[in-house]
């Protein structure tokens, strides 16, 4: 092939990469809903959604900074371990001890939480959190980031409801030195009763992730009442067997759908400095859930 005939390279055949590393991650709809915002403002940018080990993440992390990736998220089970891969944290993502968006600043790795204001941000659609009292089941990653942005954005009390006491421990001595909410920790004994004075009620636990669509909590669900609020940071299902509980004692719910939502529109502005339509985002992740 002579230079007349050679092909021209175009640099729109090179997209900009992001993406997920999560195990299990066959079930996580973000590549559907991200790409559906990336086509839709006509940006350039490609979201891989990768099954990625523990043993495996070291590697993962430097396959993307190998590869001139712009970013990644990292779900379940690396938010905490990924951050010492990292070249350094963002404010919240320091105070939470725990990231779940990567973005290169530069010629840095800067991890990013996005869990706690997504969901803070789905939640003040049906109700405020300041001045409210708060259940919250679990301990892990994203109850820690949910925990502190309720608590930053000024709920009066949280209960953190969890099995590992050290865990949690960790959570409730964090929020009582660096917020003004006032946290406590009760052990997730079996059929755990809900205190009356609860406004909110929230899983931050895996519980009821698909596969596992029928796994319930471990609580007396005859202590939840109409006047709580109830949400799930589960988004697969997005109606979850907490939710439709909480519908037939006559609650108003907020599902892990609109959580996701709001991260994936904070994500990709870290990303690609765009602000993308949420409603784009959300019509798509219902088309991919099948849910009408």
């Amino acid at each position: 092939m002579d230079s007349k005939t050679r092909l021209k390279v175009s640099p729109d055949f090179l997209p900009q990469l992001t993406g997920s590393f999560a195990q299990p991650a066959a079930e996580n709809p973000t590549v559907a809903m991200v790409e559906a915002a990336y086509k839709y403002h006509g940006l350039h940018f490609r979201y891989m959604n990768c099954e990625v080990s523990p043993e495996n993440l070291e590697n993962a992390v430097n396959g993307a900074k190998a590869m001139g990736w712009t970013g990644f998220n990292c779900s379940i089970p690396h938010k905490v371990a990924v951050i010492k891969y990292l070249d350094g944290l963002g404010e919240s993502a320091k105070l939470i001890g725990a990231v779940n968006t990567i973005v290169k600043k530069d010629d840095k790795w800067i991890g990013e939480n996005t869990d706690g204001k997504g969901f803070v941000q789905a939640l003040k659609e049906v109700i405020d959190p300041v001045a409210k009292h708060i259940t919250l089941f679990g301990a892990g990653g994203a109850a820690r980031a949910v925990a502190v942005e309720l608590a930053l954005a000024g709920a009066k009390s949280l209960t953190i409801v969890n099995r590992s006491k050290e865990r949690a421990t960790v959570v409730v001595e964090l929020l009582n030195n660096k917020t003004p909410a006032k946290v406590n920790y009760h052990s997730w004994t079996k059929k755990y009763k809900i205190e009356p004075k609860t406004d909110i009620v929230i899983n931050a636990t895996s519980i009821g992730l698909y596969p596992n669509v029928n796994e319930e909590l471990d609580i007396d669900f005859d202590s939840i009442e109409p006047n709580m609020v109830v949400a799930d940071g589960i988004h697969n299902p997005p109606e979850t067997h907490l939710l439709k509980t909480a519908h037939t004692k006559g609650c108003k719910t907020v599902s892990g759908l609109e959580m996701l939502v709001n991260q994936g529109v904070i994500g990709i502005k870290y990303w690609t400095g765009a602000e993308v339509d949420p409603t784009v985002m959300h019509r798509e992740l219902k088309k991919a859930l099948h849910i009408k």
